[in-house]
């Protein structure tokens, strides 16, 4: 069902490939730190060396045409577009890698097709090119908590669609075959699946479409829950206590924000002023006091202290 030389090497490699990846990602989610921006960038330069050995080795082959040789194909594109996002991590760009990562590129990683065996050197472009597409998009996403931004789908969407009509009209000029929408491969891949020529184009964008809201999927629900998280009295957000020490100060020695760990209690039933100030009788037997809060009517709280 695919086309590859040496398939013990190649699943090796490959397997190696998912190791690191996932030694990486869990890595950098349990201890975070500059050393990942390191470890992004080497990615990133790994990918730039990929492009510029396999343009070289075509020059040096005299094998380079217009025909074959430019990077429109999608995981040319995406090798590309990976190692700018590793080394400046732009967000549309993180966006896009993580999306044709792991919707295009995946398939071109299960699913080779590579005519020639280990250790040639179009055998190492291919995996490190392939292989380190799907860590790029991991790592920046997973590991590094790149998550896309909102409407992400649509946005890559629109650009692949757009970028494909580009390459449709190179195609058309240079009598090529880049993404093949002139005609099908000569080799089993997944498009085989989707129908014939045209229609498989027409198939694949819908495909693709469906693939990239399910990788959306996993960070609907933190957007969701960001929107409608409460917001304190007075505009602080939710968490804005958090870190505020038992003595009303943060953990940058700044005092807390007014309502947040403002009284405190004590076993004798005493409470202590906002801001540190000197210790208030408490409430009397049988009577409740109900202290006026930006949120409770004047009316209520006189009631309240009636009773």
């Amino acid at each position: 069902m695919f086309a590859v030389v040496s398939p013990t090497a190649y699943w090796t490699a490959v397997s190696l490939g998912a190791v690191t990846c996932a030694v990486l990602c869990y890595t950098a989610r349990r201890r975070p730190g500059p050393w990942r921006v390191v470890v992004a960038r080497l990615v990133g330069l790994a990918l730039a060396a990929d492009i510029v050995a396999y343009t070289v080795g075509l020059v040096v082959a005299r094998t380079w045409t217009a025909e074959t040789s430019l990077p429109l194909a999608l995981c040319n594109a995406g090798v590309v577009v990976a190692a700018i996002a590793c080394w400046w991590r732009v967000p549309l760009l993180v966006e896009l890698t993580y999306f044709i990562g792991l919707a295009g590129t995946l398939q071109a990683v299960l699913t080779p097709d590579l005519a020639v065996g280990f250790p040639h050197l179009v055998f190492f472009e291919y995996v490190v090119g392939h292989v380190g597409i799907v860590l790029a998009a991991l790592f920046l996403v997973v590991g590094m908590r790149l998550a896309p931004r909102p409407g992400a789908v649509l946005r890559v969407f629109a650009i692949t669609a757009a970028y494909t009509a580009f390459v449709g009209l190179i195609d058309g000029v240079t009598g090529a075959n880049y993404m093949f929408l002139r005609r099908p491969p000569g080799e089993w891949t997944l498009l085989r699946l989707l129908g014939p020529w045209p229609w498989y184009v027409v198939s694949a964008a819908g495909v693709a479409l469906v693939l990239l809201t399910v990788l959306d999927l996993p960070f609907r629900r933190g957007r969701s829950a960001g929107r409608h998280a409460p917001v304190a009295p007075g505009g602080a957000a939710p968490h804005a206590a958090v870190g505020t020490s038992a003595s009303g100060e943060r953990s940058g020695g700044r005092p807390a924000a007014a309502g947040a760990g403002e009284v405190e209690s004590h076993e004798s039933g005493e409470e202590r002023a906002p801001g540190g100030g000197e210790e208030q009788p408490g409430p009397q037997p049988g009577r409740v006091v109900a202290e006026r809060d930006e949120r409770t009517p004047r009316r209520q709280l006189d009631r309240l202290n009636d009773a």
